[in-house]
């Protein structure tokens, strides 16, 4: 069991971004781009999360409500328990000096690009961060971004906030007109295929950070399995982190389709494991 210490609502718009610190006595200390894999309760699913920040002995989570899963984990009151915790897990990105590098984050995305930002900055990059969001009230970590960087763009859907639009189209700009040594983009699906499409014209380095359904977090069950330059990759064990222009974007987003019918049927069913009060 892991305890809730703490719980913070981010956005308290539906669908809710919430952040949590959890008990979490790890053997090694994590590293960015490194996750857990948790369940709420004997009953549910597993489900992976990238571990924000870790102090002392507790780690920081932030996600959204989007399934049955997460607003289950989002029902959870300080003092609460998590069944299981595991981690970290995954390979880290490991920072080094590259120069002039640009961050993406889109969405919740934006919590899991900034540990890379602060260990790109630690090295000595040139840190350009680029934040998106459907709308202003949808925005988070913008300041703990703007500390770790040296310039920051933010985007959103309606223009609530910095451009209207996306965060590619400001990519775009910023290649056009000055040199880049590394992308890293997290985020929507569709965004990350459309930053390596456009890195891939301008031939920058890019790392993409993915998000496949995952289940065990060991490589043994494959359904976190991504096609990587023609070859199947597990991204639990292999990445999450991958070159951009060999992933096969097409492929993780049918696969990431698959059990949206359930997820829906399961959401619109009265939830056996919560009550009103939030007990399980």
């Amino acid at each position: 069991m892991r305890s809730i210490l703490k719980k913070e609502i981010l956005v308290s718009f539906s669908p809710r971004i919430i952040k949590l610190k959890v008990e979490a006595n790890f053997t090694s200390s994590p590293l960015p781009s490194q996750f857990v894999i948790l369940m709420v309760s004997p009953y549910g699913e597993r489900i992976p999360l990238t571990i924000v920040e870790k102090e002392g002995n507790a780690i920081t989570l932030i996600f959204q409500e989007v399934g049955f899963t997460t607003q289950l984990l989002g029902s959870l009151k300080e003092g609460d328990s998590l069944y299981s915790l595991i981690g970290p897990l995954g390979n880290p990105f490991r920072a080094q000096k590259y120069g002039k590098v640009v961050v993406i984050g889109g969405g919740v995305g934006v919590a899991e690009m900034f540990p890379v930002v602060k260990a790109l900055k630690k090295e000595g990059n040139y840190v350009i961060s680029i934040l998106g969001a459907r709308s202003k009230k949808f925005l988070i970590l913008e300041e703990e971004i703007r500390s770790n960087s040296d310039k920051v763009f933010i985007s959103t859907d309606d223009g609530s906030k910095g451009e209207k639009g996306f965060t590619t189209q400001i990519l775009e700009r910023l290649l056009k007109k000055e040199r880049i040594d590394l992308v890293y983009s997290v985020g929507p699906l569709l965004m990350m295929k459309k930053t390596s499409e456009i890195t891939k014209l301008y031939q920058v380095k890019t790392i993409v950070s993915l998000n496949p359904i995952m289940v065990d977090g060991t490589g043994m069950c494959g359904s976190c399995r991504v096609i990587v330059g023609g070859k199947v990759r597990f991204a639990c064990v292999d990445g999450p982190d991958f070159n951009a222009h060999l992933v096969d974007f097409d492929d993780l987003l049918k696969r990431n389709s698959r059990f949206v019918e359930e997820e829906k049927k399961i959401l619109n069913e009265k939830n056996p494991f919560i009550s009103k009060e939030g007990n399980f």
